[in-house]
């Protein structure tokens, strides 16, 4: 159920994308290079706006799309100006709403190249299958990409998007809304502790980083950022239906040459009885955080994508 701020949001998502609007959103890091070129730009476009989370001049922006932003409460005021609360941007030819950027807060719903990379490695895995689910669930939502993108090719199937984020779970169930997934709902959960039953599909992309400041989108806890992906390996093992499938999308740290994070997921999906594929699809992503003494030690971040299914694929 909607209030009126949340009309106004999938009002301005609508207008956006009337508009003709589409942006890719980049890593915070290259985010912030990319405005370190010019530290006192300010918006000339709504991808400037919406996109770049630059602050802007009230000209720049239409009455109806400034009302809309205002009536949704995301208007921040800023440097003799405005800014948006959330950022907006693009997938598979949808719009998807998300936290501004700098992303700070602890409960940020964060958005970016993994989650393109996420949705791929769904897509890829429903372009596999035999028979398509009818229960899925997206586990660690965020922004629902990963749900919508199911409920997309499978319409039919009952699509459920878990995240313990309150923030997190209203902007996914407004992104549903907005991409026309009408059986993908939102659940709040600590991992699937809240949620019922077994699945077809579960797909997640879990946080994975080592962050001493403990951001919610981003902390993935364990000695090397793998806590959260290896519960989620658990969790699926507990609750794959017969012939589901569990897609994960995660980073695994590399230390002189071994991957524990590996070696502890496959562990747990042999002892449940899974069959298991395993495959790096960046051997060397997030370069820069190897610089801070959380990962001293470590040669590599890797991401990678693991399929654990119960019984016959399907």
């Amino acid at each position: 159920m909607t209030n009126a701020a949340d009309e106004a949001l999938l009002a301005l998502v609508r207008e956006l994308r009337s508009a003709g609007y589409a942006f890719t959103t980049v890593t915070p890091a290259t985010h912030a290079r990319v405005l370190a070129r010019d530290p006192m730009r300010r918006a000339a476009s709504l991808r400037d706006i919406f996109g770049w989370s630059l602050p802007f001049d009230r000209p720049v922006l239409s009455d109806d799309l400034f009302a809309l932003m205002d009536a949704a409460g995301i208007l921040v005021a800023a440097e003799d100006g405005w800014r948006s609360a959330l950022r907006v941007s693009s997938l598979d030819g949808k719009l998807f709403l998300h936290s501004a950027y700098p992303p700070a807060q602890a409960d940020v719903v964060f958005f970016g190249p993994d989650t393109i990379r996420f949705a791929d490695a769904v897509k890829d895995h429903l372009a596999g299958r035999e028979r398509m689910p009818t229960r899925a669930v997206d586990l660690g939502t965020g922004s629902g990409a990963g749900g919508i993108v199911i409920a997309g090719q499978v319409p039919e199937a009952e699509v459920v998007l878990v995240d313990i984020n309150p923030r997190a779970l209203h902007l996914a169930g407004l992104n549903a809304r907005s991409a026309g997934a009408w059986r993908a709902r939102p659940a709040r959960s600590d991992l699937l502790h809240d949620v019922p039953g077994h699945f077809d599909l579960i797909v997640s992309n879990p946080p994975f980083m080592i962050d001493r400041a403990g951001r919610t989108y981003r902390d993935g806890g364990g000695a090397l950022g793998e806590g959260l992906s290896l519960a989620v390996v658990e969790a699926a093992a507990a609750r794959l239906a017969s012939g589901g499938a569990l897609v994960l999308f995660t980073g695994a740290v590399i230390a002189a040459g071994r991957d524990p994070f590996r070696e502890a997921a496959i562990a747990v999906c042999e002892e449940a009885g899974l069959a298991w594929t395993y495959r790096e699809v960046d051997p060397d992503a997030y370069g820069e955080e190897l610089d801070g003494l959380a990962y001293d030690g470590a040669d590599r971040i890797a991401l990678v994508v693991l399929t654990a299914i119960r019984g016959h694929a399907t």
